[in-house]
């Protein structure tokens, strides 16, 4: 029997990429905290599971420290009483963590994934659900990430690494779809 609901997984929506962007970092998709925001209320409104991931960074430097303002969680994104928060210190929400325990004691089995940032620790859980077996759709418009320079010092655009990353997890680890394919799959319901 197919879940009455699938859960919802918000990677990292944390302030620390605010800063990067203060600093001058680029990245694209900038509605995808909206978008977060649109899936976090349709989710509510139907009562169904949703799993708050929080980083929270190890090194000395790192945004992420709970002592740093960057590891707050934005606004848009903040947990409501009784919704799970689980706090991971590596890229997978699985290492580490909980989560495949509780979503199995839950009899989940389908996990609509969005968050930050694309390529990094959206793409590992992504690739780490696909793997353990659940039904993993990762929403490509509430995601994100930023422009990076590769080993070889080659510039790759935030859009381009966002196209790459969707289009390795294509199939293979995840179905991709947007937010609006999400919202219209619990207007079926």
């Amino acid at each position: 029997m197919p879940d009455p609901f699938p859960a919802l997984i918000v990677v990292d929506v944390q302030r620390a990429f605010d800063e990067w962007e203060a600093a001058g970092q680029r990245r694209n998709n900038p509605d995808a905290v909206a978008r977060i925001a649109g899936l976090l209320k349709t989710f509510r409104a139907r009562g169904a599971p949703i799993f708050h991931i929080r980083h929270e960074g190890t090194k000395p430097n790192s945004s992420f420290l709970p002592s740093r303002s960057g590891y707050a969680v934005k606004d848009e994104a903040r947990e409501q009483p009784g919704e799970t928060v689980i706090v991971k210190r590596v890229n997978s929400a699985f290492i580490g963590t909980d989560l495949e325990q509780r979503l199995r004691a839950a009899g989940i089995g389908t996990l609509v994934i969005c968050g930050a940032t694309t390529n990094h620790c959206v793409e590992t859980t992504t690739r780490m659900a696909g793997n353990l077996g659940f039904d993993a759709q990762l929403v490509r418009d509430a995601t994100w990430t930023f422009d990076r320079i590769g080993p070889d010092g080659d510039k790759h655009s935030a859009e381009e690494i966002h196209a790459m990353t969707l289009s390795n997890l294509n199939g293979e680890f995840a179905r991709i779809v947007t937010s609006d394919d999400v919202v219209a799959a619990f207007a079926a319901k």
